[in-house]
């Protein structure tokens, strides 16, 4: 769950007030011209430097001058996600690539990466040819429709085994189907995390109390399962996990990503895993981590594969530099293999979690260049 997923990186305490400083237009920018909107975030501001943009792709370049990691959001309407960056350090910038039509939005930068974050106005007029009029583009996104298709056909199925499981008080059966139903979850995340306050309901670590929601979800009865092992009273938190899926199942499949969120999700999806699959932040209870690592790449890789006609006409370079570094981060991560899963996270040496985390870092590198190629 985005919103609580980093906050071991972030200083101690959340935002003081989501309002402090709105995000302003400076249409007069000279740093703006013929280049990426420039967006300056620190721990109490956010200014992005046009709030006024023609209709088509934008190019928002967010530059952290604070002292927490923070994240950049583009939201439509109800919170749903346009385009999201993730994981800005202090000093560092990032680019987000993203495809608007004409309407109004909201963008965010959020200190701490927790809260609704420091919000502002963003209005978006006129008209551009959507990206699918390329037929390979357009082919990505139906391909990767299909897969979210598959994947939640196997997590609504497996979640409603997990939950059979916790309300008949099955402990080790249970135990067994999380990181499995987990799995599924984990894999079309770009999708799911779209809708609102969905993700958090399912996916929400027990920082979500802190942002004033209930701690519920997968995560809840995890803790539950392996803390105490006592899930007497978790069938109707188990009901609501599985009333959750079904609403984000139905909403995913009627959903078709342009083909720049499939490839900030490729990037996204890899993000989770450095910050935290490989530092065991994700499943802190169960340490089942490297399910979930297993399903980002995969995820990952799903999408780079519905995008690569495109990619193979525009990048054929980038293309070979994917698959070797696809290639090396699975062959590392199958040394941990433990029958038909996967060792537990406490399991690894640091000198193992580094390797991986170095292949994850080497397999980024060329993924934060896909949406780049996407947009021209």
């Amino acid at each position: 769950m985005r919103t609580t997923r980093y906050l071991m990186l972030a200083a101690a305490g959340l935002l003081a007030t989501a309002g402090v400083t709105a995000c302003s237009g400076q249409k007069d920018d000279p740093a703006t011209a013929g280049g990426p909107i420039v967006v300056k975030a620190n721990d109490t501001a956010c200014e992005v430097g046009d709030t006024d943009l023609a209709a088509g792709t934008a190019t928002f370049k967010v530059t952290n001058s604070g002292s927490k990691v923070t994240e950049f959001y583009v939201y439509a309407s109800g919170d749903r996600v346009m385009g999201e960056v993730e994981n800005i350090a202090p000093g560092l910038s990032r680019e987000l690539h993203v495809e608007l039509p004409a309407g109004t939005y909201e963008t965010a930068c959020k200190p701490g990466m927790s809260g609704k974050g420091i919000r502002g106005a963003l209005k978006v007029s006129g008209s551009a040819a959507p990206l699918t009029e390329d037929a390979a583009l357009a082919g990505a996104t139906d391909s990767y429709q299909r897969y979210v298709k598959s994947q939640t056909a196997a997590l609504l199925e497996k979640t409603e085994e997990f939950v059979t499981a916790v309300k008949a008080g099955d402990v080790a059966k249970a135990k067994a189907l999380y990181p499995v139903a987990r799995t599924y979850w984990e894999c079309i995340e770009p999708v799911a995390e779209i809708f609102g306050d969905l993700d958090p309901k399912i996916d929400g670590r027990e920082e979500v109390i802190e942002e004033g929601m209930e701690f519920t979800g997968f995560h809840r009865i995890e803790k539950d399962l392996w803390t105490t092992g006592d899930i007497s009273k978790d069938g109707p938190i188990a009901d609501r996990l599985l009333t959750d899926v079904k609403e984000i199942v139905a909403k995913a499949n009627a959903e078709k990503l342009s083909p720049l969120q499939l490839a900030n999700g490729a990037k996204e999806l890899l993000d989770e895993v450095a910050s935290g699959k490989i530092t065991g932040e994700e499943d802190r209870y169960s340490h089942t981590d490297l399910w979930d690592f297993s399903a980002n790449l995969e995820g990952s890789k799903a999408a780079i594969a519905a995008l690569r006609p495109a990619l193979e006409q525009r990048s054929p370079d980038l293309v070979k530099q994917l698959d070797t570094e696809f290639a090396n981060v699975e062959g590392l991560l199958g040394e941990h293999r433990d029958g038909d899963g996967w060792k537990l996270h406490t399991a690894l040496s640091k000198a193992e979690l580094k390797e991986l985390s170095d292949g994850i870092n080497a397999l980024a590198e060329p993924i934060s260049k896909v949406a780049a190629v996407v947009a021209r």
